[in-house]
């Protein structure tokens, strides 16, 4: 078996499995489990595949096949050019929050505290401090399964720069931010099965799911920001790509200044932003 013939073999297995991108999935874990880079493939492609690194390859297309997302498989996901570790206990950093965190390095000054408010992974609050000048942060998720990823993550890339803490929204929290972020479950309950495999199946319901119209997390953090913001601080969120009005009256109602809908690549509602 040479290396193309367990790519292509890989690639068929996928694609009998309706896996979207299969060939782009097949190539992944090829690259993951042999360590072999897109450029030594194409020198290298007729060259023999050994038994364990085949045997492993194959039980790594059976799971994806079998839809579990590839990034559960490989134990990692690329966010903002760092690399995240994963698991099925928190959502899978999407490009589409890169939105988020590049709004929030234009708003916030040097030196600024931050919350992130669900942070799952931490991919969100790791990614500004690590890339903004001098941040510091706290991170809080109601869920002790995620808090245990964010703070794996927290300590290889951010070191003690950011903390980590059990909270239900700002239930734990104390003192004052310059900045709270979040990317808040926003999924209306009714559409979470319409939601493909890979996400409805595998990812945390607990992160998806914004109740009956979705907006639950976004009244509570609307409403109770002020009291965790310093005067001027920003307020920042994730949205759905049809929440722009809804969310945005939300701030407006709790007296937020400057309130702007921002798209993200794919020309999508993306964000909102507000500050006192």
């Amino acid at each position: 078996m040479t290396l193309k013939q367990a790519l292509d073999e890989g690639v068929l297995l996928l694609e009998s499995a309706k896996i979207s991108d299969a060939k782009i999935d097949a190539w992944y874990l090829l690259s993951f489990i042999t360590g072999i880079s897109r450029a030594d493939y194409f020198l290298r492609q007729n060259d023999a595949m050994d038994e364990e690194p085949y045997a492993k390859y194959q039980e790594a297309l059976r799971r994806r096949a079998s839809h579990i997302p590839l990034q559960h498989i490989t134990g990692e996901q690329d966010f903002m050019g760092l690399t995240f570790r994963v698991n099925e206990h928190v959502l899978i950093p999407r490009q589409d929050t890169e939105t988020l965190v590049e709004q929030t390095l234009k708003e916030i000054p040097e030196g600024s505290r931050i919350l992130d408010l669900c942070t799952g992974s931490g991919c969100v609050i790791i990614s500004l401090v690590v890339l903004g000048k001098e941040l510091t942060g706290v991170g809080v998720d109601i869920s002790d399964e995620a808090l245990a990823v964010a703070r794996d993550n927290g300590a290889r890339l951010a070191g003690d720069r950011v903390d980590f803490i059990h909270s239900d929204l700002f239930d734990s929290v104390t003192g004052k931010f310059d900045c709270i972020v979040s990317n808040p479950p926003y999924i209306p309950s009714k559409d979470i099965e319409e939601l493909e495999p890979e996400v409805k199946d595998h990812e945390p319901r607990l992160a998806l799911d914004g109740t009956e119209d979705g907006l639950l997390f976004y009244r509570n953090i609307t409403k109770e920001a002020h009291d965790y913001l310093n005067q001027g601080g920003w307020l920042l969120v994730e949205i759905g790509y049809d929440q722009g009005e809804s969310v945005s009256q939300l701030f407006i109602d709790n007296g937020f200044k400057e309130v702007e809908v921002i798209r993200d690549l794919a020309g999508n509602n993306r964000v909102v932003k507000g500050h006192l």
